[in-house]
């Protein structure tokens, strides 16, 4: 029973189990604790940075200017900004009668969409929905087109049962289950 201990396997140290075993008791009850493992080791100060002659600083090459600056004309407009400026726009051409502002809407009537854009809006979704598109990919969740095609177009259109047909039969068997009836009895 002690050679199991002794010979056991080493689980990636250089010590028998049995020996690690003991190893980790005696630091479990030593009042000590135990050495660190880097106690001999001696750490050089950091050397100094390297810098450029002065001749090599003459060459050095301009730092890139930063391109995230509002100074940037690319530089995306704050929502705040953006109305201030339509705003101006607006009061700059409030004596020209062919200025239209943005911000008068286009489409929408005091917040709310006009009856027009909610008909363009609900067409559209009706015709998504009934998978009118088969021919194109929507959305990155649609699954290939090779995949949407029909064997027999006649499938699409078919909705199913009823469901009021469903519930009737539903009853109808619920019925006939608790009178004790069997299924074969019916046929008689």
């Amino acid at each position: 029973m002690m050679s199991g201990c002794t010979s056991g396997p080493r689980y990636g140290t250089d010590k028998t189990a049995f020996q690690q075993l003991t190893d980790d008791l005696g630091d479990s009850v030593s009042v000590t604790g135990k050495d660190p493992k880097n106690k001999g080791v001696r750490y050089a100060p950091r050397p100094s940075l390297v810098l450029p002659t002065d001749t090599a600083k003459a060459t050095l090459v301009e730092p890139q200017k930063s391109i995230a600056s509002k100074d940037n004309p690319e530089w995306v407009e704050s929502p705040e900004e953006t109305r201030a400026r339509l705003v101006k726009d607006a009061d700059e051409n409030s004596d020209r009668s062919d200025f239209r502002s943005p911000l008068a809407g286009s489409g929408i009537d005091g917040g709310r969409p006009t009856t027009e854009a909610q008909t363009k809006a609900y067409r559209e979704a009706r015709a998504i929905q009934k998978g009118s598109n088969l021919d194109e990919r929507r959305y990155i969740s649609d699954p290939p087109t090779e995949y949407r095609q029909v064997d027999d177009p006649a499938k699409l259109d078919d909705v199913g049962e009823p469901e009021l047909k469903k519930q009737k039969k539903r009853t109808k068997d619920a019925a006939v289950a608790g009178s004790g009836k069997q299924w074969w009895n019916l046929l008689q």
